[in-house]
């Protein structure tokens, strides 16, 4: 996936009069990207458009006004992008009460090791950044990548191909499928 720009983004300013229509579009895309894996668990499916809004909605927050400021926010979330032959999420530990998210986050510590997806019977794992796992604790988001083989990119690429996430923790074992609109957005991401 081709990562972003200064290009790209119109920082504060230009983004306020776009800003309602853009984060309509956003939402509607992630609604199709979003699967719940079990009751607490679930993933947004990134690209560039869902990016493109959250830095828009970062350099806002923050005022960023400067090329140099918004690139090192492009920075940031071009990791978070997928690479060639990827597709990248952000995954949510979703508790509704604080004392229940400290609770479940102690229960789902090795998540890392447990999320994979299948595409077409082919399970791939997910990588995740190292850095969110300093002192063995597992933070509510995270953010992951799984490197699809050629053969599971051509399976996602082709229509009707059963696509699901599963977790198999000791803790938290769930599976999720795609529907057809789902996995047709995740294949747009290969081109």
């Amino acid at each position: 996936m081709k990562k972003l720009t200064l290009k790209d983004i119109r920082g504060p300013r230009g983004y306020a009069p776009v800003r309602d229509e853009m984060r309509r579009r956003t939402i509607e895309l992630k609604k199709r990207r979003r699967l719940s894996v079990g009751p607490c668990v679930s993933l947004v499916f990134e690209n560039r458009e869902t990016m493109i809004t959250q830095i828009e909605e970062m350099a806002r927050a923050e005022n960023l006004e400067t090329p140099e400021k918004i690139q090192e926010e492009i920075d940031v979330y071009n990791a978070v992008l997928p690479d060639e032959g990827q597709v990248a999420a952000t995954l949510f530990v979703e508790v509704a009460s604080e004392t229940a998210v400290i609770r479940t986050l102690e229960k789902l510590v090795g998540l890392q090791e447990h999320v994979w997806l299948v595409v077409g019977g082919q399970r791939i794992k997910a990588t995740f950044d190292p850095e969110q796992f300093k002192n063995d604790k597992l933070a509510a988001v995270q953010y992951l990548k799984f490197q699809l083989t050629p053969d599971a990119q051509g399976a996602l690429s082709r229509p009707g191909t059963a696509v699901a996430v599963a977790i198999d923790h000791p803790q938290y074992r769930h599976d999720a499928h795609l529907d057809e609109p789902a996995r047709q957005s995740l294949a747009s991401d290969l081109d």
